[in-house]
């Protein structure tokens, strides 16, 4: 948990919920315990971020330093996107890239939200949240982080950044989301992924069609990224998954 971050308005923490849900369900009713848990987190999250709009919400790796070129470059972009639009930044909360993008959005002196994660070995918050929302299950923050960003943000990352970036590419192409930007930032990591998906999905093996590839934009200029927030539709509940 980052010690500065403010807690918002009936969030409760995650020892409040589990603690909760043993009194619901019994000392020794592990699974009873486990799903009260996953529904209460559900609940907690989305009660939460459900009325932080409008905002965007920024996917990456954590392996991305505060000093390489990538990382200022994120934290150039939340800082427009939070200053110039006014827009709430939303992330994972650690470090990385989704720490390059709280950094900008504080600086700006906006919203800058992280949806924390506990794991075994505990990933720490950054220091550039001002709100924080934490999480015991993955796919409970997943949802949350979706839930109604106006526009999704996928810079370069790894397995999980992939994970979540296919999750939601599946969500629009099945029509369980409303439909919603999915940005692909910097070019030189997604061309490649881009080729894949062109040349084996699209064209040899035929695994998504024309419409499904035109679910996202790679793009490289920070001007036309602000212009597509700019532009993008004010979403709620009835917008997200269905």
């Amino acid at each position: 948990m980052n010690k500065d971050a403010k807690k918002l308005p009936g969030n409760l923490s995650l020892d409040e919920i589990k603690n909760g849900c043993i009194v619901l369900a019994g000392e020794d009713d592990k699974e009873e315990q486990k799903l009260c848990m996953i529904k209460e987190e559900f609940r907690n999250g989305i009660d939460n971020i459900k009325n932080i709009t409008p905002s965007v919400t920024f996917y990456g790796s954590t392996r991305i330093n505060e000093g390489n070129p990538v990382y200022e470059r994120i934290q150039k972009l939340a800082y427009r996107i939070s200053k110039e639009l006014n827009y709430a930044v939303i992330t994972g909360g650690g470090p990385g890239a989704m720490e390059a993008a709280n950094h900008g959005a504080h600086d700006a002196g906006g919203r800058s939200l992280g949806l924390t994660i506990r794991l075994p070995q505990e990933q720490y918050s950054n220091p550039y949240i001002t709100e924080e929302i934490p999480f015991e299950f993955f796919f409970t923050r997943q949802i949350a982080m979706s839930y109604v960003t106006e526009v999704c943000i996928f810079c370069p990352g790894g397995f999980g950044t992939l994970y979540e970036l296919f999750e939601i590419l599946t969500n629009l192409q099945t029509g369980k989301m409303g439909n919603i930007p999915v940005i692909l930032y910097l070019s030189e990591f997604w061309n490649p992924l881009q080729k894949v998906i062109m040349e084996v999905m699209l064209e040899k093996y035929k695994t998504v069609n024309d419409k499904d590839v035109s679910l996202f934009k790679i793009i490289d200029d920070d001007d036309e990224i602000l212009e597509i927030v700019r532009n993008s539709k004010m979403r709620g509940a009835e917008d997200s998954l269905k």
